[in-house]
């Protein structure tokens, strides 16, 4: 076969090259962008709450930014060339053979030849090449919780139906009043904040321990009543009891001054009730739910000697054994090695230990509480677009 013919059928096919299978590159995306974006806001969100923890415990200024959208966009392209000159020793002519394959969307190729032929070769280049793009442009959009929202979101305090909502959720109750109740029936709670720092009263914790025992025997029931446009929430106690849960409503009953013969508590927001058939819950706003946890985080030696920060408030005693702090967040001068999270902060890391499950359960359970006041708001969840074309 004529040498040039061989060339023309080696040129074709390489055009052919461009030419992928039939799936696109788009679907591909899906599932890696998907949860990579996921784990990447997860754990900016969770830094975000731990930095501004730590922010509090130092008298810094809280910033919250909610990520808005996501925009991710991809593109791959290739091309695949190959040419070739040839020169003709008795006429001098140049032939010139070539191929290009194009991989970008949509997908192109082409096979090219020119020039006389019909004698022997002295003399050829040939070429080879091979090109290749990729580029992933991601827009971010942040929009920081100020204003009105910031007001709505932080300051407000959380509604009572949205605080016992989690103990119907199955969170244990003497958890969810510890974390967002400042007082049940004029029973103070602890606060942790440095403006007006204070111990629980005595009655609190063994409030709370008795609650906790009628809650897993099944004797608190929690229900919804509507009257005139508002609504409320009842708390039923069940007549029908052993022995033991008997005991412990009867305690709780007495300690929060509940009339002993009535069975269902109309539950309000206020700090003393107006009669023994109401519960009075004073409820706290996220900022104050923070800053009460911030005050556990233990801080390093220097900076209380410096007084650049308060020192962490000692423990608690509820009839003569110690109660344990929710949270714990410790504080070091190197990055730890086994760290559920961890956030540098002048110069030192404040970090929460991976082996310390009640501390990860209870900071989990912050950032889902952090949403219970946005119940107004008209924001969007955050928006993922992947163009697959």
């Amino acid at each position: 076969m004529d040498p040039i013919k061989r060339l023309i059928l080696v040129a074709l096919p390489l055009g052919l090259f461009a030419f992928p299978g039939c799936s696109g590159i788009g679907p591909e995306t899906v599932a890696p962008s998907r949860f990579d974006y996921t784990a990447a806001i997860g754990d900016s969100w969770k830094q975000q709450m731990l930095i501004n923890l730590v922010k509090l415990r130092y008298g810094d200024a809280p910033v919250f930014l909610d990520v808005a959208s996501v925009i991710s966009q991809f593109q791959i392209g290739g091309v695949i060339n190959w040419n070739g000159t040839f020169n003709n020793q008795s006429s001098s002519n140049i032939h010139t053979l070539g191929a290009t394959g194009d991989f970008a969307n949509p997908v192109t190729a082409t096979a090219n030849w020119g020039g006389t032929f019909g004698e022997p070769f002295l003399s050829s280049s040939q070429a080879f090449g091979v090109t290749g793009t990729y580029a992933d442009r991601p827009t971010i959009t942040y929009i920081p919780l100020s204003g009105e929202k910031f007001t709505r979101t932080l300051m407000k305090p959380i509604q009572p139906p949205s605080v016992l909502s989690l103990v119907e959720a199955g969170y244990p109750v003497d958890f969810v009043l510890r974390i967002c109740v400042h007082s049940i029936n004029g029973i103070r709670n602890r606060y942790g904040g440095a403006a007006r720092a204070h111990p629980a009263d005595p009655e609190f914790y063994p409030l709370l321990e008795r609650l906790r025992r009628i809650q897993n025997s099944g004797a608190i029931g929690l229900r919804v009543q509507k009257t005139s446009e508002m609504e409320g929430v009842v708390m039923s106690l069940r007549g029908k009891l052993d022995a033991s849960t008997e005991e412990d409503v009867t305690f709780v009953r007495k300690t929060l001054g509940l009339d002993p013969a009535e069975y269902e508590f109309r539950i309000v927001y206020g700090s003393i009730p107006k009669d023994n058939r109401e519960l009075a819950i004073l409820t706290r706003s996220v900022l104050e739910i923070l800053v009460d946890s911030a005050s556990c985080i233990e801080v390093p030696a220097a900076h209380v000697e410096e007084k650049r920060v308060n020192p962490t408030l000692s423990e608690e005693t509820a009839q003569g054994t110690p109660v344990v702090p929710l949270l714990s967040i410790h504080s070091s001068r190197c990055r730890p090695g086994d760290a559920f999270l961890a956030v540098p902060y002048r110069n030192y890391w404040f970090w929460i230990d991976d082996r310390d499950t009640r501390s990860k359960s209870v900071f989990s359970s912050l950032m889902f509480i952090f949403s219970l006041t946005d119940t107004e708001s008209k924001q969007a969840a955050p928006i993922v677009t992947i163009p697959s074309g």
